[in-house]
């Protein structure tokens, strides 16, 4: 599986972005998917995964702001962020895994590369 984010940018606080990350292959939709994000200085922290059947959960610094989402179909995974914060500015990763884990495992299946998401004040 190939992963390419997208859709990242620079917006104000209270704004809203909306990132996408395209997978390849044909097993796509067996994958759990998940963002990921990373601001200098700072360690990976979890920001949302979905299975795939469509269950999801957040990281407590996001929930209620931002929602995953998936067509497997088009083998797209989706980051709609709204009421964005500067705390949010970082790089954004989606990531893929065979295990349900994904939120907390320490090696996953497969990594997109980041886009970055900046917030002004």
């Amino acid at each position: 599986v190939q992963l390419q984010a997208s859709g990242g940018g620079l917006v104000q606080a209270g704004g809203s972005l909306r990132l996408s990350c395209a997978g390849s292959g044909r097993t796509f939709s067996s994958y759990f998917m998940g963002w990921f994000r990373q601001a200098p200085g700072k360690e990976r922290e979890f920001v949302a995964a979905i299975s795939w059947g469509g269950a999801t959960w957040y990281g407590d610094s996001v929930k209620g702001r931002f929602t995953i989402s998936r067509d497997n179909a088009k083998n797209q995974v989706y980051l709609q962020m709204n009421t964005l914060k500067p705390e949010d500015t970082a790089a954004y990763y989606c990531a893929a895994n065979r295990r349900s884990d994904i939120a907390t495992a320490t090696l996953l299946d497969y990594w997109g590369q980041g886009t970055q998401v900046t917030v002004s004040s």
